[in-house]
């Protein structure tokens, strides 16, 4: 199986979690895009689902494919929200931002009553930070001065797109923070978001409920004690 089929799978398996009817999460990223074109499959065929969508790409895939939605502004009363991770740790948190959505996806992640995350096998890592940098949102306004004080935690590179650096949806700046294995997380990301001119960052600590795995031998279920 190859790494696409996996998402396939992952995607298609957190389908059996939805209510039959309220309000959905509606993450971002490859694995999230599949996952709203089932949910899309699933409102043709007559179920009540309505999106929150965590980033603009999102939001247009779900209006293409039909898929009802909610406004930006909130307050929205989400059964479930369904999203990918970069990183998956033993204690199920997590790394995101990879596609530089993390900050609305917290905010959806913190209103939904359940957060279901759906990743391929080679999320899962032995520490936080093994594989992948954290991706902290910065304001543009001083943003060197941002990333001067991120340096004392590791490497730190602009994110870019084409040679610009790259705008969130929000219209904030991306700095990723190459730390290596990550010893204590939630220290890491209190000090990190201690920072002026940090909006957020990719640490989701404790915010999945259940992970869906899909690798050669199906989907596991891993759920968070």
């Amino acid at each position: 199986m190859d790494q696409t089929d996996a998402k396939r799978i992952a995607a298609r398996s957190a389908l059996a979690h939805l209510p039959e009817q309220g309000v959905i999460g509606l993450g971002s990223g490859s694995t999230a895009r599949l996952f709203v074109e089932g949910v899309s499959e699933l409102v043709r065929a007559g179920r009540h689902l309505i999106g929150v969508p965590t980033s603009m790409e999102s939001r247009d895939l779900a209006e293409v494919l039909g898929i009802p939605l909610l406004t930006e502004a909130g307050p929205w009363p989400i059964e479930v929200n369904v999203d990918g991770a970069d990183e998956v740790s033993p204690e199920l948190d997590l790394i995101k931002g990879g596609g530089g959505c993390h900050t609305r996806e917290k905010v959806v992640n913190e209103a939904a009553r359940m957060n279901v995350v759906i990743v391929d096998e080679t999320k899962i890592v032995a520490a936080l930070g093994e594989k992948f940098p954290i991706p902290v949102e910065v304001l543009a306004f001083g943003h060197h001065n941002t990333a001067a004080a991120l340096a004392r935690f590791g490497r730190v590179e602009l994110r870019r797109i084409g040679g610009q650096p790259f705008r969130t949806d929000t219209g904030g700046l991306i700095y990723d923070v190459q730390t290596g294995p990550i010893e204590d997380p939630r220290s890491l990301d209190g000090n990190i978001r201690a920072i002026p001119g940090v909006v957020e960052t990719g640490l989701f600590l404790g915010r999945a409920d259940l992970v869906l795995v899909a690798g050669s031998g199906g989907v596991r279920e891993l759920r968070r004690k």
